[in-house]
């Protein structure tokens, strides 16, 4: 993305960078890496800026199973858990960041292939090798984890002024697809499918929408899509198994988050 945006800038692109009123700065970021998430964290509380709206829209698809440095299965922790470790971090500075701080957590309409029956023992996909790995069911898993995350952060920010919504952007041209480029059949398939795709812009709407229309001020617990609340699958909206996992993933997160975080968060 820098990268691009240096490259836009060079060019003196119309509209990308000629706004006198709007400041872009890019801060080195890692979601594969706890220990890069946490200094990122630090980074920017040290900063000193506000935070208004956390958008968690970083992600991989379809990825072939592997572990993280920290032992975590990829798409878990690159979707969800060092997402979840970011707002975590970052939510005291939201708090005090005004009235109305939105976390918008950009999930998909995969969630609703998930594993299923859904068991928290299964996250990590040991039971499998490379061979018969579920990349689909697997990147679906992590889609679930973000909406149930929705859930059970909301139930505890109730009384504060920051809200967290989710929502499946569409099927977006963008570059999530490099996970699968090893798999000829998602390939060949996703030719296909991205002649019906939302361009980049197309597929910001949705997330722009729940960032920073004013209507949805002090809204929680809608998970949209096209700019419109729709039904999340039964196993989102189950709170047993929205507690068991925030339950597993503080246990994951043990070595990089404090005693006050673990006990507020800790399962109610």
């Amino acid at each position: 993305m820098k990268s691009d945006f240096q490259r836009e800038k060079k060019q003196k692109t119309e509209g990308v960078t000629q706004t006198d009123d709007i400041s872009v700065e890019f801060m080195k970021l890692d979601l594969s890496s706890l220990e890069s998430t946490k200094e990122f964290t630090d980074q920017f509380i040290d900063s000193g800026r506000q935070l208004n709206t956390l958008i968690c829209n970083a992600g991989i698809a379809f990825h072939p199973l592997e572990y993280t440095e920290d032992g975590n299965e990829t798409m878990f922790q690159v979707n969800y858990l060092s997402q979840l470790l970011l707002t975590f971090h970052l939510l005291p500075v939201m708090k005090r960041s005004g009235d109305d701080s939105r976390v918008i957590l950009v999930s998909s309409y995969g969630h609703n292939f998930h594993s299923t029956p859904f068991t928290v023992d299964k996250i990590q996909g040991k039971q499998h090798n490379a061979g018969n790995f579920p990349r689909f069911h697997y990147y679906g898993n992590s889609k679930l984890y973000q909406i149930l995350q929705m859930y059970f952060m909301n139930r505890r920010l109730a009384e504060s002024n920051v809200c967290v919504l989710s929502l499946h952007p569409g099927l977006v041209d963008t570059e999530v697809t490099r996970g699968f480029q090893d798999n000829s059949w998602m390939t060949w398939g996703w030719k296909i499918a991205r002649v019906f795709s939302k361009s980049s812009a197309e597929g910001a709407e949705c997330t722009l929408n729940a960032a920073i229309n004013p209507a949805l001020k002090g809204v929680r617990d809608v998970y949209y899509q096209d700019c419109k609340p729709k039904n999340t699958h039964d196993d989102a909206r189950n709170k047993d198994i929205q507690e068991s996992v925030l339950e597993y993933s503080l246990s994951c997160l043990n070595d990089f988050i404090t005693d006050d975080i673990r006990n507020e968060w800790k399962t109610k």
